[in-house]
C-alpha cells in the first residue's frame, strides 16, 4: 500500500462525495466536496459527477468509488437507489475510462464497513460485526472475526410487511414526518430482525445520522438484546470515501 493520498469517491443515492485520503492512517486530507446525484442517475451523468470531484482535488494515481448496488468483479449486479441501467455495467471499466487511471467499485456499505473495521468503530473486534448505513437506504456490511462478507444487502430484506429501507431508511423518517423516537423504535425493530438472524456481537450504525445517534439510542436500547453491542459509526459518513480508497490503495 503506497504512502501517497487516495481519491475515494462515494456514491449515494442523493450525493456524491469525495476526498483525499490518507490510506496508512484512514483521515481525509482535503476538503470533501459533495455535489448532488444526477438524475436520473445514468452511469455516464454519474461518472460525469465523479469527474467533475475529481479534477477538483487534482486527481490521484487510483481511484476508488463505491456504488448503491451490489458489485462483482467491478460489475454491477444491482441498483436499488440508482438508475436500473447500471445493472451489468462494468464500472470499473466506466470510471477508469472517464478518470484516466486504473478505478476499483465496491459496494458503498462494505467500504463503509472496511473503514470501519479498520479505523473506528469496529477495529480489533472479532467475532460477527454488521455495519449498517441509514441514508436514502439502507446499507449493511458483515464481517467474521474481520473478514467482509460482501454484498449482503440486508437492507432489502422483507419487514413489516415491505422492504425493510421502505421502513427504516433515514430518508423515511423526513418523508413520513416522523420524530427520532418513533423513527428510532423503527430501527430498533430492524436490528433487533438482524440479530436474531446473525447473533452480531456489534453493530455499527452509519450514514450522515450517526452524528445524531443520541437522538435515537435510547429507543434502540430499548429493544436491541443486549448482548449486541450497538454503537455510532467512529468515521461517521467519512467512512464511504475512507473504504472505496482503502481498495484502491490494495489494502482491504
Amino acid at each position: 500500500m503506497g504512502t501517497h493520498p487516495v481519491i475515494g469517491v462515494d456514491v449515494g443515492g442523493s450525493g456524491v462525495k469525495a476526498a483525499l485520503v490518507d490510506v496508512e492512517r484512514g483521515e481525509l486530507v482535503s476538503d470533501r466536496p459533495r455535489l448532488e446525484t444526477p438524475q436520473p442517475a445514468t452511469p455516464d451523468r454519474v461518472a460525469h459527477t465523479v469527474a467533475q470531484l475529481v479534477d477538483g482535488l487534482g486527481g490521484s494515481s487510483v481511484i476508488g468509488v463505491t456504488v448503491p448496488g451490489v458489485v462483482s468483479t467491478g460489475v454491477v449486479r444491482t441498483a436499488a437507489n440508482i438508475d436500473s441501467t447500471w445493472i451489468g455495467m462494468d464500472a470499473c471499466g466506466l470510471f477508469s475510462k472517464q478518470l484516466g487511471v486504473p478505478c476499483t467499485v465496491i459496494n458503498d456499505a462494505d467500504a463503509a464497513g472496511l473503514a470501519e473495521m479498520r479505523f473506528g468503530a469496529g477495529r480489533g473486534r472479532d467475532g460477527v460485526a454488521i455495519m449498517v448505513t441509514l441514508g436514502t437506504g439502507i446499507g449493511s456490511a458483515v464481517f467474521v472475526d474481520g473478514n467482509l462478507v460482501p454484498n449482503t444487502e440486508l437492507g432489502h430484506l422483507e419487514f413489516k410487511g415491505q422492504v425493510a429501507e421502505h421502513h427504516a431508511a433515514a430518508a423515511v423518517r423526513k418523508a413520513q414526518h416522523l420524530t427520532w423516537e418513533q423513527w428510532g423504535r423503527r430501527v430498533g425493530h430492524y436490528l433487533t430482525m438482524l440479530t436474531t438472524l446473525f447473533s452480531p456481537e456489534l453493530i455499527v450504525v452509519g450514514g450522515g445520522v450517526s452524528r445524531k445517534f443520541d437522538r435515537f439510542a435510547d429507543e434502540i436500547a430499548a429493544l436491541v438484546p443486549t448482548n449486541t453491542e450497538v454503537v455510532p459509526a467512529a468515521l461517521q459518513n467519512r467512512a464511504g470515501i475512507v473504504g472505496a480508497a482503502l481498495v484502491a490503495a490494495g489494502d482491504r
